[in-house]
């Protein structure tokens, strides 16, 4: 309601006041969200982008620890900070082979491996 009186206010003094001013003008119909109309479907995408650029990462982690690599945490840093082409690299360069469960600990490992990476067992 204050901002329909000062709106009605500043249309009769429209030539006097600062232009400054006129921006307290609100239609009295208008959604607070109409502003965010545009901002809200970018910032969807945005967030969707940041979301899977996080599980990618936490992808090549999970991965490269099963498959019993010393470096995860490097592999995770070259795919955040080359994108694609350092998820590209990181699928020729990783060890190949199927990955079954440990049988002590129930993560996953190399099936060719001689210990778990996990727990350490053989």
């Amino acid at each position: 309601m204050h901002f329909i009186l000062v709106s009605e206010a500043a249309r009769g003094c429209e030539a006097v006041l600062p232009a400054s001013f006129l921006l307290w003008q609100r239609d009295p119909d208008a959604s607070p969200f109409v502003a965010c109309g545009c901002l809200g479907f970018f910032g969807v995408i945005i967030v969707g982008i940041i979301a899977l650029n996080i599980a990618l990462l936490i992808w090549v982690a999970r991965d490269a620890k099963s498959r019993g690599m010393d470096n995860a945490v490097i592999w995770m840093i070259l795919v955040m900070l080359t994108g694609i082409i350092g998820l590209i690299i990181y699928l020729f360069t990783r060890p190949q082979g199927n990955l079954v469960p440990c049988p002590q600990c129930g993560n996953k490992r190399l099936q060719v491996s001689a210990k778990c990476p996990h727990c350490g067992k053989p």
